[in-house]
């Protein structure tokens, strides 16, 4: 049984923030969130100021107050984008894999990748704002908390259905495990802001595989 769990901008927010309601569409939209989530990522939601924006966005102040009221709107709206983003990538990378040993594996992999050499040192919105913002604003801490829920509750999944199809131990505990593997895709990511060799991150995939034997 394949288990793939995306995340849809309704999971954690009543509305689309991605343009603000009644603001006639000027430039590319999903472009410019593209670019202020490389923003974000890099230097973080405080590194980050409406000159950086202007610059990074190509767009001028009055662009970015009208499309998404203000930098948090923006920030917000960015946050959306790349939590559904990665949730795409993610069903993606599982679409054509068949055991669920083959789908932990693959995801991993993946995770790997986004943690090394160049793109590791973007690193991960999510993380970032885990770490900056979670206990000064309730409403992002809900919004990470939710996103961190998804991803355990998938990894239990994939767990659990590999355990079925008896590519994984059945003595396996799986909801420990789960939440080893949230820890371990985490790590990676920090890891990766301060430069990890692909060859290492994809060697702490093969040794975490072994346990699954």
């Amino acid at each position: 049984m394949e288990t793939i769990i995306s995340y849809t901008p309704s999971m954690s927010r009543k509305s689309d923030i991605s343009v603000r309601p009644g603001r006639p569409r000027e430039f590319d939209t999903e472009g410019a969130l593209d670019r202020a989530i490389t923003r974000f990522s890099e230097y973080g939601y405080h590194g980050t100021s409406i000159s950086d924006l202007n610059a990074c966005l190509g767009l001028t102040s009055g662009s970015i107050y009208k499309a998404w009221g203000d930098k948090r709107g923006l920030f917000l709206a960015a946050l959306d984008r790349y939590m559904l983003l990665r949730g795409e990538a993610i069903s993606a990378c599982l679409a054509g894999e068949n055991t669920g040993r083959d789908k932990i594996e693959a995801l991993l992999k993946h995770y790997a990748w986004l943690s090394s050499e160049a793109v590791g040192r973007t690193g991960c919105l999510v993380i970032e704002t885990a770490g900056e913002l979670a206990l000064a604003d309730a409403e992002v801490a809900a919004l990470i908390a939710a996103q961190q829920h998804r991803r355990e509750t998938q990894l239990l999944r994939l767990i659990e259905d590999a355990q079925r199809d008896g590519s994984v131990r059945s003595d396996l505990n799986a909801a420990m495990f789960a939440k080893m593997l949230l820890a371990l895709q985490q790590g990676m990511r920090v890891l990766g802001k301060t430069g990890s060799r692909d060859e290492d991150m994809q060697g702490v995939v093969a040794e975490l595989m072994r346990l699954l034997e």
